[in-house]
C-alpha cells in the first residue's frame, strides 16, 4: 500500500494535468459556437434630381428625420417637384427650392410636418434641410442644400423661431459639382421676387426614388393647400439669430 506521502505526488500530478487541459476544452467549446452575425448595414433611401444643369443625388436619414424623409418622399413619389424650379440661390450659402413651378406660381402642398431640427444632424456643407416659415412647424415642400457649413442653422433651443433651427434630413452624396454649378448663376429679381432667382431658372425635370419605379404625378389641386401667401424661407446670409427674422422668400 501507498503511504500517505507518496499519493501526495501523484494527486498533484493528476491535478495539473486536469488544469492544463481545461482551457483547450474552453477553447474548443468556444470554436463550435457561430460567430455573432455582424450587424447589416443600414439602408438609406436615395432620391435622384434630374435637372436642367445636370443631376444629383441625395441619401436620407429616416433614422434621424422619420418624419421629414417621409414627407419628402411621398412629394418625390407623388411626381410633385417634377417641373418645380430652384428660386432662391445665394453663392456661398444654399439653392432652394420644391414649392414654386416654372411660372413662379405656387403648387398646392400637404399639411405641414413638425420641426425634426433638434436630431443632432449639422447643416454642413452638402446636406439638406427643410425650409420654412417663421413658425418651426411650418415645413412643407421646400427643401434648402448647404454650400457651407451653415452650423448657425442648426437647432439651438427651442426658446424662439431662430434658435429652433432647420433640420437637416439627408446630404448630396453624388452630383455636388451640379448643386455648385447652379449656385454660380447669375441671379435677378423675377416673378413674386426681388432677387436671387437663377437665370436661367433651373428646373427640376424629374425626381424619382433609387430603385422604385416612377409614379404617375399626382395633379397638384388635389390636396388642400397650407402654403402661406408667401413661400417658407431660410435665414438671410450673414444674418445673426439673434436679430429679426427675414420674410419669407
Amino acid at each position: 500500500m501507498f503511504r500517505r506521502n507518496d499519493r501526495l505526488p501523484m494527486l498533484r500530478a493528476v491535478l495539473a494535468s486536469a488544469l492544463l487541459a481545461l482551457p483547450a476544452a474552453l477553447m474548443a467549446q468556444q470554436a463550435a459556437k457561430p460567430a455573432a452575425p455582424a450587424p447589416a448595414a443600414v439602408e438609406h433611401p436615395k432620391v435622384v434630381m434630374h435637372t436642367s444643369q445636370g443631376e444629383f443625388t441625395l441619401e436620407l436619414y429616416p433614422e434621424k428625420a422619420p418624419k421629414s424623409v417621409a414627407n419628402f418622399l411621398q412629394y418625390v413619389r407623388d411626381g410633385f417637384y417634377d417641373g418645380t424650379v430652384f428660386h432662391r440661390v445665394v453663392n456661398g450659402y444654399m439653392v432652394q427650392g420644391g414649392l414654386y413651378s416654372r411660372d413662379l406660381t405656387q403648387r398646392r402642398t400637404r399639411a405641414a410636418i413638425p420641426s425634426e431640427a433638434d436630431n443632432g444632424l449639422s447643416n454642413l456643407r452638402g446636406t439638406v434641410a427643410v425650409a420654412r416659415g417663421t413658425d418651426p412647424n411650418s415645413g412643407t415642400s421646400q427643401f434648402f442644400v448647404n454650400l457651407v457649413d451653415n452650423r448657425r442653422l442648426d437647432y439651438v433651443g427651442n426658446q424662439s423661431s431662430l434658435t429652433w433651427g432647420f433640420a437637416v434630413f439627408g446630404k448630396v452624396v453624388s452630383g455636388m459639382d451640379t448643386i455648385d454649378k447652379i449656385a454660380a448663376l447669375p441671379t435677378r429679381a423675377q416673378g413674386p421676387f426681388v432677387g436671387d432667382v437663377p437665370n436661367p431658372l433651373v428646373v427640376i425635370e424629374s425626381a424619382n426614388v433609387v430603385g422604385e419605379e416612377k409614379a404617375a404625378p399626382a395633379r397638384s389641386s388635389t390636396a388642400p393647400s397650407t402654403a402661406q401667401p408667401t413661400a417658407p424661407a431660410v435665414p438671410g446670409k450673414g444674418q445673426k439669430k439673434a436679430s429679426t427674422p427675414p420674410k419669407a422668400a
